[in-house]
């Protein structure tokens, strides 16, 4: 009786050795899960926009999980939140926004997840470029259009993710420093480019104000007929005053953007002669397969296209 009791004791022993052995593997097993994937442990972050995801990607690198609500090809000024988005602010530790006037939606976005993510305004520090629109005095927010600004944009970018994210400080500063380095390179091509262009020519026609920064940064005569936001629309009189401008002025071509319809800048260049000179990319990256997949790629595919429209 005795041996058998020992047995039962000694059988309820190698079952619970056998159990902890399974738990400390299952322990393991998820230890190695989370080891192997380290997307579980990146920090979560959302951009507004595509030109401002990628300059996050730039700066977080291997440490962020970057989420974006208006994505390639997508038009910032006429956006509709859908549900699916405010799950996606929720769900973030930090969200960046461009500020300036750009995302009007995205207030009312943020009230509605909910979220207790930090909201970080990207272009803080930029000095704004004010135009009068409808006899108002309006702010650009294409404040990207200017390299320089945008390395203010990361400057503000890699200090938000080190304050979420302390012990990737190392990382960011390093990312941050490393892409600077590739902005002052762009910056430069842009200006050797634009020498090759006679002063007299160095006109930008364009379907909405989205280059004002551009143009100021780098000595060019901006001329769009729809005002900083798509959804304005131009009058006749705007029309027919550039087609006369165009003539007088001689300017050889004008430009289609990748957000807009096309129609119109079709119809100035029909009424005025002069050419389509490509398509610029102003508010939105494309695709990675596409001509313009990172703010980089995409400022300088626009300068390739504005010099060989121009220069000639």
């Amino acid at each position: 009786m005795l041996f058998e009791n020992m047995t039962i004791t000694r059988r309820q022993l190698i079952v619970t050795v056998l159990l902890a052995g399974l738990g400390l593997a299952g322990a393991g097993g998820a230890r190695a899960e989370t080891k192997e994937n380290p997307r579980a442990q990146k920090l979560k972050v959302l951009a507004t926009f595509s030109i401002l995801a990628d300059i996050v990607k730039n700066v977080g690198g291997d440490r962020v999980d970057v989420a974006t609500l208006v994505g390639p090809n997508g038009d910032a000024h006429v956006y509709e939140p859908a549900p699916a988005d405010a799950r996606k602010v929720a769900d973030a530790k930090v969200v960046f926004v461009n500020g300036l006037g750009f995302e009007g939606w995205m207030s009312r976005l943020v009230k509605a997840s909910g979220t207790k993510a930090t909201v970080v305004v990207a272009s803080a520090g930029v000095t704004p470029r004010k135009l009068q629109e409808n006899a108002q005095s309006e702010i650009d927010p294409h404040a990207w259009q200017s390299v320089d600004n945008v390395k203010v944009y990361v400057a503000n970018v890699r200090d938000a993710l080190i304050a979420a994210d302390p012990a990737g400080k190392p990382d960011y500063q390093s990312n941050a420093t490393a892409y600077l380095g590739r902005l002052d390179a762009l910056d430069r091509e842009v200006r050797v480019a634009l020498a090759a262009i006679a002063p007299g020519r160095r006109k930008l026609i364009s379907t909405h104000d989205a280059f004002g920064y551009f143009a100021e940064a780098y000595g060019i005569d901006l001329i769009a007929p729809q005002g900083v936001s798509t959804d304005a629309e131009p009058s006749a009189r705007d029309v027919a005053r550039i087609v006369t401008q165009i003539k007088m002025q001689n300017i050889p071509a004008v430009f289609l953007e990748n957000i807009a319809d096309p129609r119109l800048m079709r119809q100035i260049a029909q009424e005025s002669g002069a050419r389509i000179g490509g398509t610029l990319y102003s508010d939105a990256l494309t695709e990675p397969n596409g001509a313009a997949p990172t703010y980089i790629a995409m400022v300088r595919h626009n300068i390739e296209q504005i010099a060989a429209a121009l220069a000639g």
